[in-house]
């Protein structure tokens, strides 16, 4: 972030009068709320630090809560803005706010440092001592501290003149970085995203195309059959222990049959063979739920392609990839459920049948239940605590319901209900009656 630019963007804050709100959205996001109408992002990642306003509000990705955010909220929510301006010749924004209560009168800095390598927010009280911190700093790393209960020192002043880049509209600026800034990392979590799931899915595929045929494994079944048979027509041509056998065929040839280990007797070679080929018919008999369930994944896995591929916000797309829980979980994770959270709200849908199947059993009576009306989709539930759903969780789930059940652009019709509402038939047919329908449209 230039420095002229800076300077102009503080010009510009001098207008507002009021800090309704400021949080972290994200763990080096800060949103500044002005007079109730103006959300003011302060993007404060070292090496990559600007200020920005965005067309679509940006969501906390959670609810912050160490010590910087309390005194945050408490020192600065609707607050009363005394002054707006740049600290020392630097790329230091400081906004004094101030709190009138019954005793007392208080008045705070957040200084906002966009500084490369020191980039950080501080809260100072009137005596430019430290309250709080994004980032602390110790001795052994800077001469500057940065501790609470210290005073700060000032840095030194730019051993550069900056040049004056002068902006047309301020305003306007800020939301084209924050449309470039988005439309960047957009690009950039696609790459990323669709790399590693067209990962998965080649594995997958690679596992689908390594399945033997049933029509393969019948006729290994039948050989291994055929030599039990044979095993026991030339009982007394076999010894104990041999590693390898001779046996006559019915039509006087001779088949050679190595072992995989000794046995003691020819009853133990044959029960081998016998076992042998009733396993392999066993995998054949099974074998088409197998391929119906990698087919089912790799489904699952285009559409999931597809949803990051049409995202229209970065947002959209950090929700589909929720952070790995820490720890030791009790919880036993199904590969055939894809589990999502949106708003705190635990949302799952089916990769395939089994999927869906097993959905429907683990759920709870208030649980939500989503389906694309009349037609076949994936089956999504919507984890509650008996508390009302908020609108935005339910289009939120019911998109996802339509991206990883049609791959065409359209609007779509999801019926979502209780849980208990839904009776399941054979597999995952399920019939309901009450029901409350969202039109969702998917876009190409």
């Amino acid at each position: 972030m230039k420095l002229s630019h800076l300077e102009q963007i503080a010009d510009y804050l001098k207008r507002f009068r009021h800090i309704n709100a400021v949080h972290r959205v994200s763990d080096t996001t800060l949103k500044i709320v002005f007079d109730g109408e103006k959300a003011l992002y302060a993007h404060l990642r070292k090496g990559h630090s600007y200020l920005a306003m965005c067309r679509h509000d940006i969501r906390r990705s959670k609810v912050y809560q160490a010590p910087f955010d309390v005194v945050l909220a408490k020192r600065f929510n609707r607050s009363k803005i005394e002054d707006v301006s740049l600290y020392n010749g630097d790329k230091i924004l400081r906004i004094t706010a101030s709190l009138s209560g019954a005793y007392k009168h208080s008045r705070t800095v957040l200084q906002l440092e966009f500084t490369g390598k020191t980039t950080n927010a501080v809260i100072l009280d009137e005596d430019e001592t430290v309250l709080e911190a994004l980032r602390h700093v110790d001795a052994d790393t800077s001469y500057r501290v940065v501790k609470v209960g210290q005073p700060l020192l000032p840095p030194p002043p730019p051993a550069y003149t900056p040049k004056p880049y002068p902006l047309d509209d301020v305003e306007a600026y800020l939301y084209e970085v924050c449309d470039r800034e988005q439309a960047a990392r957009l690009k950039e979590l696609k790459r990323q995203k669709t790399a590693l799931l067209r990962k998965k899915r080649q594995r997958l595929k690679n596992r689908l195309d390594a399945l033997e045929s049933e029509e393969t494994l019948e006729a290994e079944a039948q050989r291994l059959r055929h030599l039990g048979n044979l095993v026991l027509s030339n009982l007394h041509r076999i010894r104990p222990y041999e590693t390898k056998l001779t046996l006559h065929d019915y039509d006087g040839g001779e088949v050679e049959v190595a072992l995989p280990k000794t046995f003691s007797s020819a009853h133990q070679i044959s029960d081998h063979f016998f076992r042998s080929a009733k396993k392999m018919k066993q995998k054949a008999a099974h074998m088409h739920i197998e391929r119906e369930g990698l087919e089912g994944k790799i489904r699952h896995l285009d559409h999931f392609i597809a949803t990051v591929e049409t995202a229209k916000t970065a947002e959209e797309i950090t929700r589909l990839f929720p952070p790995k829980a820490q720890g030791k979980t009790k919880e036993k994770v199904d590969d055939a459920i894809e589990t999502f959270w949106i708003e705190g709200y635990k949302v799952q849908l089916g990769k395939n049948e089994r999927g869906n199947v097993a959905l429907l059993k683990k759920a709870r009576a208030r649980d939500i239940w989503l389906h694309l009306r009349d037609r076949p989709s994936t089956h999504v539930i919507i984890t509650t605590d008996k508390q009302k759903v908020p609108d935005s969780v339910l289009h939120a789930a019911a998109k996802l319901c339509v991206d990883f059940s049609v791959m065409s652009p359209g609007v779509y019709e999801v019926d979502y209900t209780p849980r208990r509402e839904v009776k399941m038939q054979e597999g995952a047919n399920v019939l309901y009656n009450k029901y409350e329908t969202v039109a969702v449209e998917k876009t190409a």
